[in-house]
């Protein structure tokens, strides 16, 4: 199974990286910290000066459809956010 999943790219994740150095990414529930850090050092090139998980619940959904409502969620997520130190960075579009 992968440990990282993939980066998160939005607004709030490009200012996080461009004001305090740090990244997103969207990873495996089974994982701790520890094997988070090395899995980025490794991956990217770079050290990891800190990280902090989050885990998002499911999101309930319904939808409308001919035989009535159907009721539905989606999977629960978990988040890296990685800091890295002074003068490091990760470029995720140096190879498009």
């Amino acid at each position: 199974m992968r440990l990282l999943i993939e980066p998160i790219i939005t607004e709030k994740a490009n200012s996080a990286s461009e004001l305090r150095n740090v990244y997103t990414f969207v990873v495996s529930r089974q994982f701790n910290k520890v094997e988070i850090k090395k899995s980025i050092q490794a991956r990217y090139g770079v050290s990891v000066k800190n990280v902090r998980t989050i885990i998002y619940a499911p999101k309930t959904m319904r939808r409308n459809t001919k035989s009535g409502v159907v009721w539905g969620k989606s999977n629960k997520t978990k988040r890296a956010l990685v800091e890295l130190r002074e003068g490091q960075s990760i470029d995720f579009y140096g190879n498009i």
